[in-house]
């Protein structure tokens, strides 16, 4: 099949399908970390005519739709929204709270468009990964429906909390492929599944939280795509 994995830096997904024989490429706003001469420099929305069998849309920026950032509609943050602008940045601290939440309520609109594009895009089979959404987020993209499925890294043999939601269009809700025991909360062996939310704030730690750990990446790769064919189904 012929396959987009859109905003993707680290080359998980991409190289699990591209294991089992697919034509696969990805793309971000970010050069790729591995220096594939199959990911292209690009917004995604620049691609989807291209006649794909199957988009991935991985880490589209969420942070203005998922539940954790309402509270940002209601009391813009003190720090500016590392999406804002340049000069929004340099004057942040001189808006007024209405100059500021303006800029969060156009950010919102701005991450719900690039949402909607992905999910309505002409693509027969489409996921697309993000956090549950607040109702605003979801007032503002065309077609919503909720996550068909909500996903650990522990159901794919991975050390590891963190939930995943996709929305799918025209492909099967992952099944673990080896699902572990979680450990007890409180316990140092839990911390260290826990490290993702327990993340320090700093200028590396979107890379952390946007991780695609390598056993969902294979389950992704053989459930939706499967050993290549010649001719997409």
């Amino acid at each position: 099949m012929k396959i987009l994995v859109g905003c993707e830096t680290s080359g998980v997904v991409r190289r699990a399908f591209d294991a089992l024989g697919h034509d696969v490429w990805s793309c971000d706003l970010l050069p790729s970390e591995d220096g594939s001469n199959r990911h292209i420099i690009c917004d995604v929305r620049d691609l989807l005519n291209e006649k794909w069998d199957l988009l991935a849309v991985m880490h589209p920026p969420c942070t203005r739709l998922c539940n954790s950032g309402v509270r940002w509609l209601n009391e813009p943050p003190k720090n500016p929204p590392n999406e804002a602008t340049a000069e929004e940045k340099t004057v942040w601290p001189l808006l007024t709270r209405e100059e500021k939440l303006s800029v969060m309520w156009r950010l919102l609109d701005e991450g719900a468009a690039l949402f909607s594009d992905c999910w309505n895009a002409p693509i027969k089979r489409i996921a697309v990964e993000n956090p549950v959404m607040h109702r605003h987020a979801k007032e503002r993209i065309s077609n919503y429906a909720p996550p068909a499925q909500t996903v650990q890294p522990w159901w794919f043999g991975e050390r590891a909390f963190k939930a995943t939601s996709f929305f799918l269009r025209n492909l099967p809700k992952l099944v673990g492929t080896e699902r572990l025991a979680p450990p007890k909360a409180g316990t140092d062996e839990h911390k260290n599944w826990s490290q993702v939310h327990r993340a320090s704030p700093g200028p590396n730690r979107w890379q952390l939280r946007s991780k695609t750990y390598q056993g969902i990446a294979d389950a992704m790769a053989m459930q939706w795509g499967g050993q290549a064919r010649e001719v997409a189904a």
